[in-house]
């Protein structure tokens, strides 16, 4: 099971964080472009270990709990390190606030619906959701030097980011919402 390609990708992008992590802390412009770079290629990891798992027939618990966890350990930890030294520009340290706390809200109510039965099916505005988000994220890390180290220092890169965080937090509090809703359905009171 580990050694099937979807799970291996999955793993990779936990493997990925303390690296990206690390290359954001550095902060010089070829270090946020490497942290940004390596952040996409998680990214992209992430679209194709459902669709390879799907298409080779090798879906397995593993993947469906490590798929979602994964995500999470590297939303979460690029959003730390990001706010950890003061590279959320525009007021970013709200909509990080709230994109954190949907995450660990929706986690735990799957957990709870799993224990019923019940399912909390991702829905397509979710999707653009972490869309927004992933590409948010990505232009953060790679900051406005990173422009520059492109020759292009007119990009402002870091409100693009910060612009893109804001839009993922108000379809995070949407979809959390949502979700929040189709829970509390399946909860007795």
């Amino acid at each position: 099971m580990l050694t099937d390609l979807p799970n291996v990708l999955t793993i990779s992008r936990i493997v990925a964080i303390p690296i990206v992590v690390t290359l954001a802390a550095w902060g010089s412009p070829r270090t946020d472009a490497l942290a940004c770079l390596l952040f996409i290629l998680a990214g992209i990891t992430d679209y194709f270990d459902g669709k390879l798992a799907r298409s080779r027939h090798q879906m397995s618990d593993f993947g469906r709990m490590f798929d979602s966890i994964a995500d999470k350990l590297l939303v979460g930890a690029c959003l730390m390190v990001l706010a950890g030294f003061a590279r959320l520009p525009y007021q970013g340290l709200w909509p990080a606030i709230i994109i954190l706390c949907r995450e660990i809200l929706v986690s735990g109510m799957r957990e709870y619906l799993a224990e019923r039965h019940a399912r909390l099916p991702v829905t397509r505005l979710a999707k653009w959701k972490t869309g927004f988000q992933m590409t948010a994220i990505g232009f953060l890390l790679a900051g406005d030097g990173t422009g520059a180290l492109l020759g292009m220092p007119w990009l402002p890169v870091a409100l693009i980011g910060a612009v893109l965080l804001w839009i993922s937090a108000v379809l995070t509090l949407i979809t959390g919402w949502d979700y929040l809703t189709t829970g509390l359905r399946h909860v007795e009171m």
